[in-house]
């Protein structure tokens, strides 16, 4: 009986999948990669797992498109795409959101999703991630370890840091979580930030965290996509701690990455191109993902989690949960503006 339902199962899915085959866009997917390009070992490497995947399981053709002038050549390198033909384009670069608005009307055939914002469009999907529900995670996380001297690495003084790519909007929400988080764990707390204005350059990014650490930080926090493994780079040379993002990035310099504000850009790149493949795309709608979706949330700190006293963690846990519950609502500088704490 057993072998007969999974043989049903089996006939099943392999219908359902014949369907949503028969059903998919001949056209070509496209990526179009940002700032840091691949081999970031952060956002855009892992949105493109994601882009690999959903090729895989569709059967559909794609092609990553990386440029160095991916930010002053974004309305050309929209158009190039879509005279290319490819039916859909998923775009990782923030930069695109104005340009893909005019670029979509001239080609209402074609289909776009943008990452990290909203942008009006029948054609247009937009994917939006609550990252700064996991940076407050992070915050709380890098206050409460900074004041706890008995954790190796940790200093006396009451200092953390934060180092973004570019001040932007985008890279501030990250950052605005972060030092709320922190300040609600310990309003005395000081939180030093600076921005590398790249995201593709690790020795600006060992030197600015250096730079930190020698003024007393002891957990840094890079949003700052390929620049930031120089921010690991600097933590594992003076012994203290780092954390990452987009993807779990703990395993870089194992017990010096305290942990990663993890975005799975690459789960929704996946959905997203599934739903053009069963002509199921998304177009005109918003695509939220914060903790409750888990579309962000911190790493398992495989390497560093026992070393942690547990009442810290149980305290982050707490926070995640007010999050969870509505009780905390953590900023949102794209929708809200920025905040005193951040001006």
């Amino acid at each position: 009986m057993k072998s007969t339902s999974m043989a049903l199962a089996t006939m099943v899915l392999a219908s359902a999948l014949g369907t949503a085959s028969a059903r998919a866009e001949d056209k070509p997917v496209a990526l179009i990669v940002s700032q840091g390009g691949l081999g970031d070992q952060s956002y855009n490497d892992l949105a493109h797992s994601g882009f690999l995947r959903a090729l895989k399981e569709t059967g559909l053709e794609g092609k990553a498109v990386e440029s160095k002038e991916v930010v002053s050549q974004a309305t050309e390198i929209l158009r190039r795409a879509s005279d290319a033909d490819f039916g859909l384009i998923v775009d990782l670069e923030y930069a695109h959101g104005e340009p893909m608005l005019e670029v979509a009307k001239d080609y209402p055939d074609t289909k776009y999703v943008i990452l990290n914002q909203v942008r009006e469009g029948s054609n247009i999907a937009s994917v939006l991630f609550q990252e700064q529900e996991g940076s407050y995670l992070a915050g709380t996380l890098a206050a409460l370890v900074t004041t706890d001297t008995s954790i190796k690495g940790i200093n006396d003084k009451p200092v953390i840091g934060v180092i973004g790519g570019t001040k932007s909007a985008g890279i501030d929400k990250f950052i605005a979580g972060y030092v709320e988080g922190a300040k609600a764990a310990n309003p005395e707390i000081v939180v030093k930030i600076a921005y590398s204005n790249n995201f593709g350059d690790p020795a600006v990014g060992l030197q600015m965290a250096k730079a930190m650490i020698e003024e007393g930080a002891d957990v840094i926090y890079h949003v700052a996509g390929g620049t930031g493994m120089g921010v690991i780079q600097a933590a594992k040379e003076a012994g203290v701690y780092a954390i990452g993002v987009d993807t779990d990035q703990d395993g870089i310099a194992p017990g010096n990455v305290l942990t990663s504000m993890v975005k799975h850009s690459d789960n929704a790149v996946e959905a997203v191109i599934k739903d053009y493949a069963a002509d199921k795309f998304p177009g005109g709608q918003t695509i939220t993902l914060g903790l409750k979706e888990n579309g962000v949330g911190l790493s398992e700190m495989k390497y560093t989690k026992d070393r942690i006293p547990p009442a810290i963690l149980e305290k982050v846990e707490a926070a995640k949960q007010d999050i969870l519950s509505g009780k905390i609502k953590v900023w949102n500088v794209v929708d809200q503006g920025y905040p005193d704490f951040l001006k």
